[in-house]
């Protein structure tokens, strides 16, 4: 009766845990560029901004590892070693998560990727019921049921690896075949940026710093000595202690070179708009530069508008210019905001009275014959 017990038991968290890191692999794996970024957050957020040469690398490893651990967990290949590694990654994850938890470098831990954003809290929350699921897993490994013979588990675990990898690739080369952004396509941005009436706020709580005979003291607005001539005001601190609505897009603005703000006026044209989205010029592919060009040239011939968003100075700008002969217009946007837009540097969005109808990347920019079918 034990023995079926625990049977039952380590079968029940083999396969949440199981499930849990192949949905965490593959949302990764379909977007090694997001994954890519989120390493950049964390060596900037720990000043080893030198390692910034391995946040692809480790995008790429990181999501095939959790894919093929999960694969292998669910089909029961490699029970041992498979269990050894799952709880060593877990005792590093939770640990992790704690620490993000408690000192926040990150506000968001990128565990799912863009598929489902949680806090650091509730993503050590989650680690800990995981790390749970670890240790059955690994305490009563040789109940775990066997799905694929022992003597094919070596090109098992080659096809799942080879599998995860070949779909990095191909979304890293294009663009990611699931798109859990706001900029994706069929999204409306101006819908996306608005505020419901009846939204809630943020609430901040509010200290008043007085000082008296030169020492510094908090007052809240109750009790703060408005009639004491004897303090004097030094300080208004207000502090976010519950964060309010905020909508999917809440960053999308487009400036001029000169400083005019035209986002509604790009928003608001109902006829097709270009946008060549490339948040740092200096890192921007140009080996598609002629493609580029001669998209703005019909798009121009046809009365259509044609942006470049990018994030870059004016000094980067006019050595693209110079580069490229590049003689469409650019526009500021914030460099977080073009990231998220579309995973490639560069890349073009079509969008019509702001909705997005198209994105392609780089390698795989249209032709004039595509552009008239999506008009």
């Amino acid at each position: 009766m034990a023995n079926k017990f625990k049977k039952i038991i380590v079968e029940i968290a083999r396969i949440l845990l199981g499930c849990t890191f192949v949905f965490s692999g593959f949302v990764k794996a379909v977007d090694p560029l997001g994954g890519a970024y989120k390493f950049h957050d964390y060596f900037a957020a720990w000043g080893i901004d030198w390692l910034d040469f391995l946040s692809l690398p480790a995008s790429f490893g990181l999501s095939a590892l959790e894919f093929t651990l999960g694969i292998c967990l669910l089909l029961g290949v490699y029970r041992i070693i498979v269990s050894w590694f799952i709880l060593a990654f877990m005792a590093f994850m939770t640990l992790l998560a704690l620490y993000l938890a408690i000192y926040n470098p990150v506000t968001d831990c990128g565990c799912f990727g863009d598929a489902l954003v949680i806090t650091n809290w509730q993503t050590f929350y989650k680690n800990l019921i995981l790390i749970a699921l670890a240790i059955i897993v690994f305490v009563w490994n040789k109940k775990i049921t066997r799905f694929v013979p022992k003597k094919i588990q070596k090109w098992a675990t080659t096809c799942i690896i080879l599998f995860i990898l070949g779909v990095s690739y191909y979304c890293y080369t294009h663009l990611p075949i699931l798109d859990f952004r706001p900029y994706k396509i069929g999204n409306n941005i101006r819908e996306l940026m608005e505020i419901p009436d009846d939204a809630e706020q943020d609430v901040y709580e509010t200290a008043l710093i007085y000082e008296k005979n030169g020492v510094q003291q908090k007052f809240s607005l109750t009790d703060y000595p408005k009639n004491d001539t004897a303090w004097k005001f030094v300080e208004t601190i207000n502090t976010l202690i519950k964060k309010g609505y905020e909508p999917p897009i809440h960053d999308f603005t487009i400036t001029t070179e000169n400083g005019d703000e035209i986002t509604d006026v790009v928003l608001n044209d109902t006829s097709c708009t270009f946008l060549l989205i490339a948040h740092k010029l200096e890192k921007a592919n140009d080996s598609h530069i002629d493609k580029i060009n001669n998209i703005y040239d019909w798009a121009n011939d046809n009365n259509y508008r044609f942006l470049c968003l990018t994030a870059s100075t004016a000094d980067e700008i006019e050595a693209w210019r110079t580069s490229t002969g590049a003689e469409y217009p650019f526009c500021i946007t914030d460099d977080v905001t073009l990231k998220t837009i579309i995973r490639s540097n560069p890349g073009l969005v079509l969008i019509k009275d702001a909705v997005v109808i198209d994105k392609w990347p780089n390698s795989c920019l249209p032709m004039e014959k595509e552009i008239n079918s999506l008009k």
